[in-house]
């Protein structure tokens, strides 16, 4: 019963929130043939991870989740995570980046099980270089906030900034070779499709 509560309060806050997608400036994101901007930062690990240094060994993934309070997020980085070997056969890299505290960072591995390194975005400084950063105003912000969504928790110093869900495969000469770019977060790159780009 319990279960098919949340699933109906769930699917309500999906509908409310799609309504008032209109309302929301979004990025247009990095396009193909673009370069893609370097980075270093630390993962979930604990370890440094550099754009320019992936780069030398192959191509790489990067994709860009909005937390692990996201079931779509979830589920995304958990088919990553069951599909990586099929990525890395390729000589592939995958990364996920978020604005999320290294906290929630932490849950999001956990709940995903997640094997390749995930970041959390401490200053915004990738999401913004790529383009996939926005800000959650409005009657949008009060409808997570209904939800026990509260940005300063789930991102910490980061706030109500969330990316718009995206998936970047990074050639090795630093040319952006795919982009599946999409506001509507029920939608995700495929695998196969990532593979097909690598």
């Amino acid at each position: 019963m319990k279960k098919t509560l949340f699933t109906l309060a769930f699917s309500m806050f999906i509908l409310t929130l799609f309504a008032q997608k209109n309302d929301v400036v979004y990025p247009e994101g990095l396009k193909v043939g673009d370069m893609a901007p370097n980075f270093k930062a630390i993962d979930n690990a604990g370890k440094p991870f550099s754009l320019k240094k992936e780069l030398k060994k192959g191509e790489v993934v990067i994709v860009f989740y909005r937390g692990q309070w996201c079931p779509f997020c979830n589920k995304e980085l958990s088919h990553l995570n069951d599909s990586l070997s099929l990525i890395t056969a390729k000589g592939a890299t995958v990364v996920a980046i978020s604005p999320e505290t290294i906290e929630n960072v932490t849950k999001t591995v956990n709940k995903t099980k997640a094997t390749f390194p995930v970041i959390g975005d401490k200053d915004l400084s990738i999401l913004k270089a790529y383009k996939v950063n926005y800000a959650v105003e409005g009657k949008m912000l009060e409808t997570y906030k209904k939800y026990k969504i509260d940005f300063t928790v789930v991102n910490g110093s980061n706030g109500n900034t969330l990316p718009v869900p995206s998936t970047y495969v990074i050639g090795k000469d630093r040319t952006v070779k795919y982009v599946f770019f999409n506001p509507d977060y029920k939608l995700r790159a495929s695998v196969q499709d990532i593979l097909n780009h690598l």
